[in-house]
Formats: structure tokens, C-alpha cells, sequence
């Protein structure tokens, strides 16, 4: 022990032990609240306390579309230009969470970030943050994560390809990086001018930029064989691509087909999925508390990664970086469905767990699968 140690820090003094007394008696009188939950009133933000951010600022980019400028907490460890962040927001009661691609710069000095936000028709969590969300509201954060970014030493050609609010990722990107001393090409595509995320933005010039704009309405959807014609050097370029999935099978098996798979960098925002089960409750356990581990009942066509987000519970998942097995957990007991395949996976208590992805897999029965635990 050290001469300088504060008292109330060493371990087994008479001060910790009244300091550990205190807390506990703060802790019954708050009851059923502890005094995190009061300090989290008053300072939601505040180092230590779990990652939120507070809604700032609400801009409409088109009429479904809107970008939402968030402060994160004091925890928060900032991004690489085309992560995303996992965002948990209280609709009706229920705590859902969402995965967005972050587009402010990276190197923002404000402590501000923004995302930007297409409601869908059948999204509730994106409709409420286009239509209905306020400034003021807070919202849960997890850190940024995502492999769909530029490596360090930037290629001397670029060709980015982008379809709806596929641009989303991309514009982090533009944004982030000085590309004056770079060829970048992006091909973007939108049904209507009206459509078009960031249309003013994309139509300023910028240095070492050049943008071709399609709306699909007009002109039909945007194809690989066009290449040759906008980009006639595409296969001397590293590419990136974001945006509808029959866009993107087009262009990987355009680009695998000569040869070029390393070469296109894919950003999916989730699987195909086809067939559909049975359904029944799933358990996610956690092992840290198993009594507070919850249960839901769920269809034989949604996901377990969906129906856990719906439920409130935050689930590691990779879908949006183009590379698989990010949602991957342990199922510990029961019956899961591949919804692409239709195979069904099953094991018991008695068995080691056997691991699936959750972004592909439905309930076929009562099943348990356990959360990642958390640092």
C-alpha cells in the first residue's frame, strides 16, 4: 500500500468498508432504483454510465428521408469513416434496436455525429426516427463497428457504387477523406431526383470526384454492363458497393466472373431469407443473471436476430459489413430453422451448444440462445 492511497480506496479499510456500507444503504433506500438510475436522469451522458446519445438535431433530406445529429456519451471511442452504430431507441414501451451507417466526418471536432435515416415502409424503428422523433430524445449506443471502410493508403482509383440509402456509408467516406489526389468514380442510383439522399451535396464539384447520378425510374436500374461505357477502366479499380441486394449479386458475380472478387467490397444490410418454419419462444440467456434473461414468442419467418432487437436485447451482429458470422451465438438448447434453407439445428442441455447465426435463423420450437456477454 502505497502512503498516497486514498483511504476509502484500500481494500478491507475500515473507510472502504464504510464506503461499501453507504452505497448499500443508498442502494435499499432508492429501492426499486439504484443511484446509477438517478445519476442517469440527471447526467445520461456521463463517463461510466452505459453509451447513449442525446437526438440534437433532426434534418430532412428527402420526403422519407432524414438525418438525425446525435452527441454521444463521454465514452464514446469515435468511428471509422463508413462504420455504423447500432442505435436503441424506445418505441411504445419496447426498446428496438437498429443498425445505422454513420455519415458525419470522422474527424468531427463538435463531439457530434450524424446518421442518416430512410423510412421504410415497413420499418417502425426508421419511420419513427424519419417522422416522429424530437430533439432531446435519448437513445441507447453501442460503439461503432464495421469493416466496410478505405484502407489507410488510399488506391489511386475508386469506384464506389451505390443504390437508395446505400450512398450512406459511402458519404461518410467522401466526407472523411481528402481525394483531390485520387480518381473516384461513383455511380449512384435513386427511382426520382426527388429521391436522391445528399442530391445537393453530390452535385457540388469536388476534387478528384466524379458522380453519375440514375434514377431508375426514368432510366431502369443500374447494371454492371454499364461499366464499360461510365467506367471503361472498372477493372483496374478496388471497388465499393452498397445498396439493393439484386444490385449488388449483379455486380459481385460481374466482377467474380472476371476474375476480380477481391477486388469489390460489399456492404449487405442483411441476408435473403426464403423459407419459413414454425416458430415458438426463444430464451436469450444471460449468464450473468439467468432469472433476467427473457423470453418472447416469435414466428417461423422472423428472425432471431430481429425478434431479440424487438425485445430490447442488444445483439453483436456483422450483417452490415458485408462479412458474415458477426451474430453468430451459442444455442444452448432446442430448435433453430435456416430460413434460406429450411435445415433445422437442434441440441440439448445435455449437449455441448452448437453455434448459429442469428441474422438467418427462426424458431422451430422452444429454443435457448445465450447473449454475448459484454465487458
Amino acid at each position: 500500500m502505497t502512503t498516497d492511497a486514498r483511504p476509502d480506496r484500500v481494500a478491507g479499510s475500515p473507510f472502504a468498508r464504510l464506503r461499501t456500507s453507504a452505497t448499500r444503504v443508498a442502494e435499499v433506500l432508492a429501492a426499486p432504483l439504484l443511484p446509477t438510475d438517478y445519476l442517469d436522469m440527471v447526467a445520461p451522458l456521463r463517463a461510466g454510465a452505459e453509451l447513449r446519445a442525446r437526438v440534437v438535431a433532426i434534418t430532412p433530406e428527402t420526403a422519407d428521408a432524414a438525418t438525425i445529429t446525435l452527441r454521444p456519451g463521454r465514452d464514446w471511442a469515435g468511428h471509422r469513416a463508413g462504420q455504423y452504430i447500432r442505435l436503441g431507441i424506445d418505441i411504445d414501451g419496447v426498446r428496438r434496436w437498429r443498425a445505422y451507417s454513420i455519415t458525419s466526418p470522422a474527424d468531427r471536432t463538435d463531439g457530434l455525429i450524424t446518421i442518416t435515416v430512410k423510412a421504410m415502409a415497413d420499418g417502425l424503428v426508421s419511420r419513427h426516427l424519419v417522422h416522429d422523433a424530437r430533439p432531446g430524445t435519448l437513445v441507447m449506443l453501442d460503439q461503432a463497428s464495421g469493416d466496410f471502410v478505405l484502407p489507410e493508403v488510399l488506391p489511386e482509383r475508386l469506384l464506389f457504387v451505390t443504390g437508395g440509402s446505400g450512398i450512406t456509408p459511402v458519404m461518410g467516406m467522401l466526407r472523411s477523406h481528402d481525394l483531390s489526389g485520387t480518381d473516384v468514380v461513383l455511380l449512384h442510383s435513386a427511382p426520382s431526383p426527388a429521391d436522391v439522399i445528399f442530391a445537393a451535396e453530390l452535385a457540388a464539384e469536388r476534387p478528384g470526384v466524379r458522380v453519375v447520378v440514375r434514377h431508375t425510374d426514368d432510366e431502369g436500374m443500374l447494371t454492371p454492363q454499364m461499366l464499360d461505357d461510365v467506367v471503361p477502366d472498372w477493372r483496374e479499380r478496388q471497388a465499393w458497393a452498397c445498396g439493393p441486394t439484386p444490385m449488388l449479386d449483379a455486380f459481385e458475380e460481374h466482377f467474380a466472373g472476371h476474375g476480380l472478387t477481391e477486388a469489390m467490397h460489399v456492404e449487405r444490410f442483411r441476408p435473403v431469407l426464403a423459407v419459413t418454419g414454425d416458430g415458438g419462444s426463444v430464451t436469450m440467456l444471460d449468464t450473468a443473471r439467468p432469472t433476467a434473461s427473457p423470453t418472447f414468442e416469435v414466428d417461423g419467418a422472423t428472425t432471431i436476430l430481429d425478434a431479440a432487437e424487438d425485445a430490447g436485447v442488444l445483439m453483436p451482429s456483422g450483417c452490415r459489413m458485408g462479412i458474415c458470422m458477426g451474430c453468430v451465438l451459442p444455442l444452448t438448447d432446442g430448435a433453430v430453422r435456416d430460413l434460406r434453407t429450411g435445415i433445422v439445428t437442434e441440441t440439448t442441455t445435455d449437449d455441448p451448444p452448437v453455434k448459429v447465426q442469428t441474422c438467418i435463423s427462426a424458431a422451430a420450437g422452444a429454443c435457448t440462445i445465450q447473449q454475448k456477454e459484454r465487458a
